[in-house]
């Protein structure tokens, strides 16, 4: 208990300094962030910083890094290749905290979870999915899936492999696919194809999503530049959401294949959601992350057997040193 109380007033006071020091911080700091995934509007806020200069106003030369269905964002971390990295949600990083990883999450863009059920619509709710095929993918296992099938009764007979393509879920009326509120039910609504979208978070889902975490390493060793990353990415997250076309502009850049049409119906759907300003963020700002969330998602997964409390404790998982006092208000 000692060890742990003594970890987080070593973060605590690393922050306070951080917060002290950006004026003074190195001119232009090199500062690696890498991404979950292709180049998207769910990133759009961390384009936006690059691209509207709020990363070198806090005295960063900081690098938006692409990751991508084959990528190890987390090895590649701890290799050195990155200072910090998104985790798809906090449960990802509590879990991989679990396996040995010494990463803490500091930062909580969406304050609910992006995934989703998509069924073909006469599906209504969650327990109109018994005895339809559901495809997942197989970081489902360790992440929604326990959580479903507690809650809903589904069997691991029912899934199948989800491939990130939709063609097997537009042919079959007998499934439902996962997928993230911003995208895949864009591409099948393209498709022609009348379905129902059925969230998580809507359910009681505990996750955080895209986060900002980082080695302990860094947090002790670069505190003032972690600092002024997650803050300047909080500004520009709140700037994406009123105009994206500098963020967008990136966006191509880095994935010529993501189209206009797509990275406007994900960013109205962002807002419609509140998914980066609502809950605690509408009054707390932007990239909050709480005690209580950060216990919710913890007991989440010690209820549900996928970590071992034994092997991580709550408060080595997560500091709010780096939000509590941005107030980067909608």
């Amino acid at each position: 208990m000692m060890k742990t109380a003594s970890r987080l007033s070593q973060l605590g006071a690393a922050a306070l300094l951080a917060l002290g020091a950006l004026g003074t911080a190195q001119a232009q700091e090199k500062f690696t962030y890498m991404t979950n995934w292709y180049a998207q509007a769910e990133h759009g806020g961390f384009y936006q910083a690059l691209a509207t200069g709020l990363y070198k106003k806090h005295g960063l030369d900081a690098t938006i890094k692409m990751g991508g269905p084959q990528v190890n964002i987390v090895q590649m971390m701890a290799a050195g290749q990155a200072d910090c990295v998104m985790g798809s949600s906090d449960l990802q990083m509590i879990q991989m905290r679990e396996g040995g990883v010494p990463v803490t999450n500091v930062a909580a863009v969406f304050q609910k979870d992006l995934q989703v059920l998509i069924a073909h619509d006469d599906v209504k709710k969650f327990e109109d999915l018994k005895g339809k095929t559901i495809l997942i993918g197989s970081s489902a296992q360790r992440g929604y899936w326990p959580w479903l099938k507690a809650k809903y009764g589904f069997t691991d007979a029912q899934t199948r492999p989800y491939t990130f393509n939709i063609q097997p879920f537009v042919a079959d009326k007998n499934t439902a696919q996962q997928g993230y509120l911003t995208s895949e039910p864009f591409a099948i609504a393209k498709a022609g194809v009348k379905t129902t979208t059925l969230m998580f978070s809507d359910q009681g889902y505990p996750a955080y999503a895209t986060t900002v975490s980082c080695m302990d390493k860094t947090l002790k060793t670069r505190a003032a530049a972690v600092s002024a990353f997650v803050k300047a990415s909080m500004e520009g997250w709140k700037s994406y959401l009123a105009d994206p076309a500098p963020g967008n502009a990136l966006i191509k850049k880095d994935n010529p294949n993501m189209s206009d049409e797509q990275l406007a119906y994900s960013v109205a759907k962002l807002k419609e959601m509140g998914m980066v300003t609502g809950g605690d963020a509408a009054s707390m700002g932007i990239g909050v992350l709480t005690d209580a969330r950060a216990k919710a998602s913890y007991d989440f997964l010690v209820e549900t057997k996928l970590i071992n409390p034994a092997k991580v404790k709550l408060a080595d998982t997560y500091t709010t040193s780096f939000v509590k006092d941005l107030k980067v208000l909608p």
